[in-house]
C-alpha cells in the first residue's frame, strides 16, 4: 500500500534500494548469505518504520541476523497504528499481502489461535488502511527468505501494558510448538535535540535488553520518550519470554540526523532477542 512512497515500487529497484540499505555504511555492511548453522536461536525483533532511505540501514542489521538461521514458518509482524483506524488489536485477514517482490500468504491459523487466545485481538483490515508500520518488514522478509514463509499482520491501537501483555501470551500460544518469530516494528524518539533523544532511547533500550516490559512501559511514561511502538515491543518481548527468550542484543541504533544532518532527530534501533 506504501510501495511507491516509503520504500521503491518496482521490484528491481526495491531490490536495489534493499542492497543500498544492508552495504551502507550504518548498515551491516554485506549481504546475506546462505544461515550459518542449523539452529534459530532468534525469537524476535525490534525493527524501525521510516523510509526506507532513513532507516533501512539500521533495520537491516535485524535481518542480516535472521538470514544466518534458518527460516521460520510464520513470522508474526506487529506495528502501532498511526492512524487511529480499527480496532484495539487488529489483525488483517487479507489472504495474502503484496509488495512489488510478489505475495506473501498469511497465516490464518496462528491468526485465529492469537484472536482466540486474546481479549483485545480481532480480525479487522480497516486497522491496516495506509498503515505503513507494519507494511514496511515484508520486501525484508522477502529479500531474506524468498518464499516459503507466512505471515500474521497485526497493529495496535491501544499500546498499554495490560494490552500488550494480554497480546503477548495469546502470540505465545499460538505460536508454541511451531517455528514462528515476533516482530515489533518502532521507531523511538521523534523530532527532539540529538543529544536528548539518544539519552531517552537508551533507557528504553536498557529496558527492551532486561526483556522487563514493565520496566519499559514506565520508562516511556515517565521520561516521555515519544516512541511509538512501545506495545508491539512489549508484546514481543511477553511472547518471547514465554516462547523461551533469555536475552537480547542491540545491534544498531542510529538516527535520521546520521542521514539528513538534522539536529533534531527520529531514533532508530535494531534489537534481537534470543533464547
Amino acid at each position: 500500500m506504501v510501495a511507491g512512497s516509503w520504500y521503491a515500487g518496482s521490484a528491481e529497484g526495491l531490490r536495489r534500494q534493499i542492497e543500498g540499505c544492508f552495504q551502507h555504511p550504518l548498515g551491516p555492511g554485506a549481504l546475506p548469505g546462505e544461515p550459518k548453522t542449523k539452529e534459530r536461536r532468534t525469537l524476535g525483533l525490534v525493527s524501525p518504520h521510516a523510509g526506507y532511505p532513513y532507516s533501512g540501514p539500521v533495520a537491516c542489521h535485524g535481518f542480516l541476523q535472521l538470514a544466518s538461521e534458518p527460516k521460520p514458518q510464520t513470522v508474526v509482524v506487529l506495528g502501532p497504528s498511526h492512524t487511529g483506524l480499527g480496532a484495539t488489536v487488529a489483525l488483517s485477514e487479507e489472504d495474502r499481502w503484496q509488495t512489488p517482490l510478489g505475495d506473501i500468504e498469511l497465516d490464518s491459523g496462528v491468526g485465529e489461535a492469537i484472536v482466540s487466545a486474546s481479549r483485545w485481538a480481532e480480525w479487522d483490515d480497516l486497522g491496516h488502511a495506509r498503515e505503513h508500520s507494519v507494511e514496511l518488514q515484508l520486501p525484508f522478509l522477502q529479500y531474506i527468505y524468498d518464499a516459503g514463509f507466512r505471515v500474521v499482520l497485526i497493529t495496535m491501537l491501544r499500546q498499554s501494558l495490560e494490552v500488550s501483555q494480554d497480546l503477548g501470551k495469546a502470540i505465545a500460544t499460538a505460536l508454541k510448538g511451531k517455528d514462528g518469530i515476533v516482530i515489533a516494528s518502532s521507531d523511538f524518539t521523534h523530532y527532539e535535540p540529538r543529544s536528548l533523544a539518544s539519552k531517552k532511547d537508551h533507557l528504553a533500550i536498557e529496558a527492551i535488553l532486561a526483556l522487563d516490559p514493565n520496566r519499559l512501559a514506565e520508562v516511556v511514561d515517565s521520561h516521555d520518550i515519544s516512541m511509538c511502538g512501545p506495545g508491539p515491543v512489549m508484546t514481543m518481548i511477553t511472547a518471547c519470554k514465554q516462547l523461551g527468550a533469555t536475552k537480547a542484543r542491540l545491534l544498531r541504533y542510529a538516527d535520521s540526523g546520521d542521514i539528513t544532518g538534522d539536529s533534531h532527530v527520529v531514533g532508530y534501533a535494531s534489537l534481537a532477542v534470543s533464547s
